[in-house]
Order: C-alpha cells, then structure tokens, then sequence
C-alpha cells in the first residue's frame, strides 16, 4: 500500500502566509509522501532478494523514521490550520491545558519558547496516552525527540522552510501568524 499526498490548496490565501511559502511546503510535503513510498518499496526488495542483514538494509530502515515522520508531521501541521475559530470554543482543551500549565496563557508562553528554541524541529502539543499528562515538546529533525506513548495535538514546523521566504530571520512573527490561523476544532478533535 502507497501513501497519497493530501492536498492542502486550501491553505491558499490564509492571512500571514504567502502562496510561494505555502506551494514550496506542499512540495517538500509531497518529496517526504514520495521518498516514504520508495523506502516501502526498496525495503520490501531487499527482505525478498535476503538481503536484509545488510549495512544498506539497515540505513534505508533508518531513513523510514525521517521520511515518514516528515510525511506524518507535516498532515498533522497543515491539517491544524486555516481556522478562524478560538480556542475558547473549545472548553475541555482548555480545562486540560490549564490543568498541566496553570493557566492557557502559561501554556501559550510556554510553546511559543519552545518554537523560539534555536534550531530546526517542530514543536508538538503531546498528549500522554497513559495518563492523559499534556507536554510542549521540542522535537529535532523529524524522527528525533519524540514522546513515545504520547499523542500530537498541535503541531507547528519551525524548520526554516515554513518561515524565512515570508519572515526572514522574525521567527517570533512567523509563530504569531501560525498562532492566529490555528484551527482549533481540529486539535479539538485530537484530544478526544
């Protein structure tokens, strides 16, 4: 089974991105939705011709987490936003993000830092599976730094290629605009 690149064209026109930075992002989407089905394929090759003990076998396995993940993480990003509804609208996220971090805008604070980190990543709003804890994680490159057991309900790429054509260097800009196109029903639906 293949994977199928979403189309997120309507993501055009969301206030704070332009159409060049969003069609560059859905382009480098569809590389990671490509390079995961040829990794698939390639894989699935080398166990039937017995070579999977091989150095070769072994570093394609390794590069499955980086381009899934890069797959994976960018349907979570793009799939999270173009609202233009509030997060007041949503009561049970609030009561369980203000149960871990004291209060919404302690949380807010909070993931922002976490994507003013320096470096590239993403920063994900990770729910625990086990006990329902909530965590802002900073999570390098894509298959490194996540939780296991823990499930994304927002996430936001700081890589360079999701801000610098449209910001520059103004990262703290680039999370503003990410913050005011957040669509909060479907994180909603995350956390249920």
């Amino acid at each position: 089974m293949s994977y199928t690149a979403n189309d997120y064209s309507n993501l055009l026109g969301m206030q704070g991105f332009s159409e060049t930075i969003l069609k560059n992002h859905f382009t480098l989407y569809q590389g990671y939705v490509n390079n995961t089905n040829k990794l698939m394929q390639l894989l699935d090759k080398m166990l039937k011709e017995d070579k999977a003990g091989t150095p070769e076998y072994a570093e394609l396995k390794r590069r499955m987490g980086f381009e899934f993940n890069g797959m994976r993480l960018h349907e979570f990003y793009f799939n999270n936003l173009g609202g233009k509804d509030s997060p007041d609208d949503y009561q049970k996220l609030i009561k369980e993000i203000e149960q871990y971090f004291g209060s919404f805008s302690q949380w807010e604070k909070d993931f922002k830092a976490t994507g003013m980190m320096r470096g590239i990543g993403w920063v994900i709003l990770y729910r625990d599976n086990t006990n329902g804890r909530l965590f802002n994680q900073w999570i390098n490159e894509h298959e490194t730094g996540h939780f296991a057991g823990c499930a994304p309900l927002l996430v936001m790429d700081v890589f360079e290629h999701a801000f610098i054509t449209d910001y520059g260097l103004k990262r703290a800009d680039y999370i503003g605009a990410f913050f005011s196109n957040i669509l909060w029903d479907e994180v909603g639906k995350r956390i249920k």
